[in-house]
């Protein structure tokens, strides 16, 4: 992984090009200044600091793929003052990056298992590159499922790749919005409804799950009922990140720094805090 000699100084961040996914959600792909012919690396599931100048910092999870070493990309909701800047910026500007920090996904522990993603809403970006990662080496694993849901049709992200995944004949994706609209044509419900439409060996599934805290906590009964061992089962948590490296205590829950030992986190070291208000 390319870290600075000091954390927490950004490095230059050059903007190659903006996507808007949705209306209030877009992605950013960035070519970072590492220096000395270093190309930028991270696990799935990690996030980094990006600092647009003057404004200040937030922490976005890395939603590209981990193989594509020269560009990153970070998929961020527009909400607040500092994503707004970053929302209005184009390309060739610049902003600053600090990272990767935090915990991955157990790409390579779910090998010989049953994958079983659950997303809600922009919870998908994170384990986004999972899937790159997956398919790349889609014969390590056993099946794969990919449940996702979000508020609306419009609010899907990477519209164009889930239907491209869904062709894949032994990967299941499987897709509902809260509410359609006259031109949906899928699901409507909320995620945990896809779980009627899928066939799960508990024992031997890994299951990762990201999203709104009511989605996860639903999720997790959806997965005990079919067996699958808590150490199996993990979540990215979120907080508010001010400086990734555990300092300024922002993001402290419990006896865990999000920023240092999650954001993806074992169920069993964070399920005594999962029926406590704003997880």
């Amino acid at each position: 992984m390319v870290h600075n000699i000091d954390p927490m100084i950004p490095i230059p961040a050059h903007i190659r090009r903006v996507n808007w996914e949705t209306e209030d959600t877009f992605t950013l792909l960035l070519e970072p200044e590492c220096g000395n012919n270093n190309k930028f690396q991270f696990l799935p599931g990690q996030f980094n600091m990006l600092y647009a100048f003057g404004i200040g910092e937030s922490a976005i999870s890395i939603s590209s793929d981990p193989f594509k070493k020269n560009t990153i990309s970070h998929t961020i909701h527009r909400l607040g003052i500092v994503t707004n800047s970053l929302s209005q910026l184009k390309h060739g500007d610049t902003i600053g990056l600090r990272g990767p920090f935090g915990s991955g996904w157990p790409v390579e522990n779910a090998k010989g298992m049953d994958v079983c993603i659950v997303a809600g809403g922009i919870g998908l970006a994170p384990l986004r590159p999972v899937i790159y990662s997956i398919l790349r080496s889609r014969k390590k694993y056993r099946k794969i499922f990919l449940l996702y849901g979000a508020r609306s049709p419009l609010d899907l992200l990477y519209r164009a790749e889930l239907e491209q995944w869904g062709k894949f004949p032994d990967i299941h994706v499987l897709i509902t919005a809260d509410h359609g609209d006259s031109s949906w044509k899928g699901n409507v419900g909320v995620v945990t409804k896809l779980f009627s439409y899928i066939k799960l060996d508990g024992f031997r599934t890994t299951a990762m799950i990201c999203g709104p805290e009511i989605m996860m906590k639903f999720t997790l009964q959806e997965l005990q009922q079919y067996g699958v061992p808590p150490n199996q089962i993990f979540i990215s948590m979120e907080r508010n990140m001010k400086c990734g490296i555990g300092l300024c205590g922002h993001c402290q829950c419990g006896p865990k720094f999000v920023c240092k030992d999650g954001p993806v986190f074992p169920l069993p070291q964070v399920s005594h805090l999962l029926d406590k208000k704003e997880i």
